[in-house]
Formats: C-alpha cells, sequence, structure tokens
C-alpha cells in the first residue's frame, strides 16, 4: 500500500540522522503514562494534567522535554524509548504526528491520544514528499481532542476518523496565596478607598507610574497606589525621592506603615506578597511591559484573583498569555504613561473594572472542562491496567 511505502520511506529518511541511545534517567516503579509537548506553547496544561493524574491516579508521570527528550522518530530509536519507559498511554499536544513511534506503540497496544490539538504535522514535516503519510499517522490516533471546530475541520480533512473538539486544558491554578488575617487587617485601613497595584515596576517605569497616579487623583482624591518596585532594595531610596522631590504622602511596608487615609503612595518590598495585593487592588498595572523587556510577573496571577490587568506593549515571555486575555477582551493595552492614566481612570468605575476582572478571570479558570474529559478518558483507556 502507498502508505506502507510512505512509512517505509519516512522510515529511512532518519537513517542519516539516527543517534545513540541517550542516558535516560532509571524509570519509575508503577504505571506510567508519557505527556509530550512540542512546543511550550501548551506545557502548563500538560503539566496540570500530569500533576492531578499523579495525585489522584498514582500514575509516574514522564514529561517531555522534561524528564526526558523524545526520542528520533526512528524504528530502532522508538523501540529502545518505548522498551526503557514501558508507557500505559502516550498524549502529545498540538498535532505534531510521529509515524514510526505510533506503529511501534499500536503493535504493543498502546493508546494514543492528541491534546489540545490544532493541526496537523509531521515531527519533520516530510508529508509533501511523502504523500499519505499524515493519513497513515492519524488512523493510529485512538482520539483527537481539538482545539475549537477550525482545528477540528483540519484534521477531518487530514484523515482523522475519531475527532471531538475539546478546547484548552487547564493550566495550574496562578492564585497565590495570602495570610486571610493580613487581607483582612489591610482591607479595614484602606476602608472605602479606590486602590490600585503597579506590580514590579522597573526604575524606567517609576515615573510613568507615578504620573498616571497623580493624574487620576484628579478623578479620585481618595486613590492609593500600591507600589512594589522590581528591585526591593529600592523602596528606601524610591520612598525618599517621592517624599522629598516631589511631595507625596508615602508609607513603607518595610518599616510596618500602614496604608492610612492620608497616605497617597504605599511602597511594598516584599516579593512573596502579591498574593495580597491582588486581592486588594481591583486594578493591576503589570510592571515591565512599558519601558523594560517584557513583563516582569505572569498576568494569569492578578486574572485569578479578580484584578483588572494593565499593561504596556511589551509582554515579553508571558506573550500567549496576555494574547489569551486580550483576544477575550480581559486586559487592557496601553502604549504610554498618557495612555496608562487614561485606561486607569476609566477603570476606576467600580463596574467597569469588574467586567475586566470577570473576563480575566474566566480565562484563568478556562480548561477545567477539557481537563476533566481527558482524566475520564484517560482513566476508561487504561483501567485494568498492571
Amino acid at each position: 500500500m502507498a502508505f506502507s511505502l510512505g512509512r517505509r520511506l519516512y522510515d529511512l529518511a532518519w537513517r542519516s540522522e539516527a543517534t545513540d541511545r541517550p542516558a535516560w534517567p532509571p524509570r519509575p516503579a508503577g504505571r506510567l503514562i508519557w505527556l509530550h509537548s512540542p512546543r511550550p506553547t501548551v506545557a502548563c496544561g500538560m503539566a496540570e494534567l500530569g500533576r492531578r493524574l499523579a495525585e489522584e491516579d498514582g500514575f509516574a508521570i514522564l514529561r517531555s522535554p522534561l524528564g526526558a527528550e523524545a526520542p528520533v522518530d526512528r524504528t530502532p530509536e522508538v523501540r529502545s524509548f518505548l522498551d526503557h519507559w514501558r508507557p500505559e498511554l502516550i498524549a502529545i499536544a498540538e498535532g505534531e504526528l510521529r509515524p514510526a513511534l505510533f506503529r511501534e506503540a499500536v503493535q504493543r497496544n498502546i493508546p494514543i491520544l492528541l491534546l489540545e490539538a490544532r493541526e496537523p504535522w509531521l515531527v519533520r514535516g516530510r508529508e509533501a514528499l511523502l504523500p499519505g503519510l499524515i493519513r497513515s499517522a492519524l488512523a493510529d490516533v485512538r482520539l483527537v481532542l481539538a482545539l475549537d471546530d477550525g482545528a477540528a475541520r483540519a484534521f477531518r480533512r487530514a484523515g482523522a476518523a475519531q475527532v471531538e473538539v475539546a478546547g484548552r486544558l487547564e493550566e495550574e491554578s496562578a492564585a497565590l496565596p495570602c495570610l486571610e488575617a493580613e487581607r483582612a487587617a489591610l482591607a479595614k485601613v484602606m476602608a472605602t478607598r479606590p486602590v490600585w497595584l503597579a506590580a514590579m515596576v522597573p526604575e524606567g517605569e517609576e515615573a510613568t507610574v507615578i504620573a498616571a497616579h497623580r493624574a487620576c487623583l484628579r478623578l479620585a482624591h481618595r486613590l492609593l497606589l500600591v507600589m512594589v518596585p522590581e528591585n526591593p532594595d529600592r523602596a528606601e531610596a524610591l520612598a525618599a525621592r517621592l517624599t522629598e522631590d516631589e511631595g507625596w504622602t508615602v508609607a513603607l511596608r518595610a518599616r510596618d506603615e500602614e496604608p492610612d487615609p492620608e497616605v497617597e503612595v504605599y511602597i511594598a518590598d516584599n516579593l512573596q506578597e502579591f498574593g495580597l495585593w491582588y486581592r486588594l487592588a481591583p486594578v493591576t498595572f503589570v510592571g515591565g511591559t512599558l519601558a523594560a523587556q517584557g513583563a516582569l510577573r505572569n498576568p494569569m496571577e492578578p486574572a485569578a484573583l479578580g484584578s483588572a490587568i494593565l499593561h504596556g506593549p511589551r509582554t515579553g515571555v508571558y506573550g500567549t498569555a496576555f494574547g489569551r486575555l486580550g483576544a477575550a477582551r480581559a486586559a487592557r493595552a496601553v502604549g504610554s504613561a498618557n495612555d496608562l492614566a487614561e485606561a486607569l481612570g476609566d477603570l476606576l468605575a467600580p463596574d467597569k473594572a469588574a467586567r475586566l476582572a470577570q473576563a480575566a478571570w474566566a480565562v484563568a479558570s478556562d480548561g477545567a472542562e477539557a481537563t476533566e474529559k481527558v482524566l475520564g478518558l484517560i482513566r476508561q483507556l487504561t483501567e485494568g491496567g498492571g
């Protein structure tokens, strides 16, 4: 058959690239599932899935590329990999197809799932040279759980027989903890004052944040800014400059001072207390996004705790998270100091901040249903295993 010929040619194409067997770590005892994320875009969802399988079902979890690199997709390497790890099930994210691995797994009766599948693609992109190979590889997949309707159509056109739309996997909760007694005490001191948080502010953004605060005080004269500088060692010098040079009334958390009614800027220097500030501030500006190399905190942290998000154009390593928030209209992007002041002024209206925060929370908590579906399917497929 053409498909078998395509697979043989594919296998032969790897010969010049074959490598020695890597020095894998010892296999953990017990039942094992292999979760493979070809790219980091879905690694968080796979990590949460692995955590739950380990904690709730007792599986050992092999995650590539973290626990071990995936093997070269050539029969000898694949056999060596499967002989060593002996997984009960293989789950691969995004839609990467590995024909040699799939063939060997099917012969060993190891189920294969594709999760958060976006589109089918060969591990080395040789489909143009080997027609029919994608269709042949998809025939070995037990079930494709597509990200959305468009992805499902792409897999069906490519030849997948079993395709369902499941959506995005749930990520580990970004909700940071805090001491409830501390939160309640500070909430009492702040009373009904409007509050906003500038989180992890680099030195180059301090003036911008203060300018936005000054502009918005004209709209809400009791407005309180909680500022956490990127470098905690700058807290004292920053407080002195704001007090002596600019006339602000400043309190420092490092001195156990409180944000009393007359305090306009409250400077916090403990980077372990963001869970506290996200809960107290209805609006958060993510530092590093205006004048640095990118966001210095994960925007899913304030999103998970009900704080509306403001950010500049430089999203850095959290670009995917900001993209999800932006697509859901769950964050407000600004491009300059004037934009920051305008956006902050708009969000001082509690109803507007609440709408943005609710949308952000929905993004942060997205995926629970998909993860439950996958857990149930894996349990069904591995029922009665060793």
